[in-house]
């Protein structure tokens, strides 16, 4: 045992992340939970959030969009509806993002472009919280 976590970070683009770890945070659909080495089996979805990737004194943060979370004796998979590093957004960028989201959210005008602009505007929310905005 090397008191490792082997994790698994796919999107339906790419392989985020593939390694071993400490230990993830991860903001499952009924609750945050951490998943150290060890961890007991399980297998849930993931609502948007961020994990917190733990790896000695360095962390890494990602916002999910959603997804499902398996934990197995040999480790973590998580399989992302979609993942960002929040460590290659911009705020700027973001704050901007958010002002268009809630302007288009306002000036839908139709039941299909309100529910497309709505959740658009929850994603840019979600990430906009992430970065502390």
């Amino acid at each position: 045992m090397t008191g490792k976590l082997q994790f698994s970070l796919v999107s339906p683009e790419k392989e985020l992340f593939s390694g071993e770890v400490d230990g993830v945070d991860v903001p499952g659909e009924e609750g945050d939970f951490g998943v150290l080495p060890n961890h007991a089996p399980v297998m849930t979805t993931i609502r948007p959030g961020t994990i917190t990737i733990r790896n000695g004194n360095e962390t890494q943060r990602m916002f999910l969009r959603g997804g499902f979370a398996d934990v197995t004796p040999d480790g973590l998979i998580i399989l992302a509806e979609e993942a960002v590093d929040l460590a290659e957004l911009d705020a700027g960028k973001i704050a901007q993002d958010l002002r268009n989201a809630e302007e288009n959210a306002r000036d839908a005008d139709t039941d299909e472009k309100r529910e497309t602009a709505n959740a658009r505007l929850e994603y840019v929310r979600g990430l906009n919280d992430a970065l502390g905005g």
